[in-house]
């Protein structure tokens, strides 16, 4: 009796490989270069990008932390806000000592 010949699976590597030219084929099209010679346009694309990246990584941060690290960057902005109030204070009254 023969063998059965199984049906092989495409090996990972080379299915990945194939996906990455295709990617490459793609963003190398003129759509996306006529993007990049609109500078205004691109700029609102990338806004939109870090936007709904900025919106999922606080989230995402918030769930991975533990009480204690989170505690302590809450006392670092806490220290960063005052050592900011404290400058534009000196600075101001320098202003006000010097006129």
């Amino acid at each position: 009796m023969p063998k059965r010949t199984s049906s092989k699976r495409p090996d990972v590597v080379q299915n990945a490989k194939r996906v990455f030219e295709h990617v490459i084929e793609i963003t190398e099209s003129e759509e996306t270069l006529s993007i990049i010679e609109n500078p205004a346009l691109l700029s609102r694309v990338m806004a939109a990008l870090g936007r709904k990246g900025g919106k999922i990584g606080g989230k995402r941060r918030l769930v991975t932390m533990t009480n204690e690290r989170r505690s302590q960057v809450a006392s670092d902005a806490a220290k960063a806000r005052w050592a900011k109030a404290k400058t534009k204070t000196i600075t101001t009254k320098a202003r006000k000592q010097s006129a």
